[in-house]
């Protein structure tokens, strides 16, 4: 595409104001913004009045509008915009990672029925380009595992506890107000923004689809002053962390805070930064690290894959076309440190393994090996907290001779 790119942008709140900013600043790329879709006619804002529409159709029908800019917070409404787009001939950058993990198997069939592409790197880790990498660098080498810090919020509020010793609300206010996290936090603190990112990296990764509900995951929200408490007295810290990995043909994946030890590099991430680490076959073990929350580093990715629109890059899906008879399972078992109330009865059959535990006024504890599948259940159960081990030794699960009765505090 050597002509400049005509753009229809969705949404203009944080991540859509920095990439009107990055365009702006950014010399060589041919791109400009002809029209921007809105959903609050009373909002002021920085733009003239004729930059923006409150109806899609004036730009999904736009025949001089090449490139649809998908950037607002309703999964259900962007994914009708992403499908109209694409049905339209347009070509689409959005960086939705809930509307994508929901639909990307959809997703990659309307990209083939249209010949059109859906780009996404801002969907993942904010700079990070991990998808073009797990694309282009990784395409031929055998991905055992993709793991790290993929939600900037939760680091920094995390960063907060334990490097300025704030506590929770204090460190959660702070995020907001930096617009690091949403007025409505659940989706970061409750593990589900990285669950999201994680679905679409298994599909680049791996080349398998995965809908999040089949995703375990686990939040910082669940954290208690004894658990703050336990790490700083082991030398260790805590951090949200996902984790897809490979045994044998069979992918897994899981979003859970883990305890961290100092020499682990994720130990050193602070703040709103994401880390990104791949290990392979033949490459070994890599790191990327950068900013994943903000409007500029999210509305730099985004701008970078409308540059990729100029020269016609699309994602080719290659692990997908290697396809081998690579399966998803929670058939998985993996050491964890768990809280229960005081007063709560524990069936010992819960645990394949048990190593410790403790009871205290309010709390009783249990460090020892579950099925994923048992955290799937207690991820319901608000009042039951989990932090995985250190060196989390996942295993396929076995038969174990588990202790019968209960446990009781």
């Amino acid at each position: 595409m050597g002509k400049t790119l005509k753009l229809g942008l969705f949404g203009f709140g944080c991540v859509g104001q920095g990439l009107y900013h990055v365009l702006h600043e950014t010399r060589g790329i041919k791109a400009e913004i002809k029209k921007i879709c809105v959903k609050h006619p009373e909002k002021k804002r920085a733009l003239p009045d004729s930059f923006f529409t409150y109806d899609k159709d004036i730009i999904l029908h736009d025949p001089e509008i090449d490139v649809v800019v998908e950037l607002i917070d309703d999964a259900d409404a962007a994914f009708q915009i992403v499908k109209a787009a694409l049905q339209n001939g347009k070509h689409v950058v959005t960086a939705n990672k809930k509307m994508l993990a929901e639909n990307l198997e959809e997703i990659y069939h309307l990209q083939q029925q249209y010949n059109r592409s859906v780009l996404y790197e801002g969907a993942v880790c904010g700079s990070i380009p991990i998808i073009r990498n797990l694309e282009e660098y990784y395409d031929n080498d055998l991905i055992t595992e993709v793991s790290g810090i993929f939600n900037g919020s939760t680091n920094y509020i995390l960063t907060k506890l334990f490097d300025e010793k704030k506590n929770y609300a204090c460190a959660l206010a702070e995020a907001q107000q930096l617009g690091f996290a949403e007025s409505d936090p659940s989706l970061d603190v409750q593990g589900f923004d990285p669950k999201f990112k994680l679905a679409i990296v298994l599909a680049h990764a791996f080349g398998v689809f995965v809908k999040p509900d089949d995703i375990v995951n686990f939040g910082i929200d669940r954290i208690s002053a004894s658990d703050l408490a336990y790490a700083q007295q082991h030398n260790l810290t805590i951090k949200l962390v996902a984790r897809a990995f490979k045994t044998g043909n069979t992918i897994h994946g899981l979003v859970a805070p883990q305890f961290v030890e100092a020499r682990s590099p994720l130990r050193h991430i602070y703040n709103e930064y994401n880390a990104v680490q791949v290990r392979g076959a033949f490459s070994e073990k890599q790191l990327f690290v950068g900013k994943g929350a903000g409007g500029y580093p999210t509305g730099s990715a985004v701008l970078s894959d409308i540059s990729a629109l100029r020269y016609g890059y699309r994602y080719e899906y290659r692990k997908l076309q290697q396809h081998t008879g690579t399966v998803y399972s929670n058939d998985i078992t993996v050491q964890a440190r768990v809280r229960f109330p005081a007063d709560q009865v524990i069936p010992l059959h819960h645990f394949l393994e048990l190593q410790s535990g403790y009871a205290g006024a309010r709390d009783q504890y249990l460090i020892g090996r579950v099925h994923i599948d048992t955290l799937k259940a207690w991820s319901t159960d608000t009042a039951t907290g989990l932090i995985l081990a250190p060196e989390p030794d996942f295993a396929p699960a076995r038969s174990i001779a588990k202790p019968d009765g209960l446990l009781v505090a």
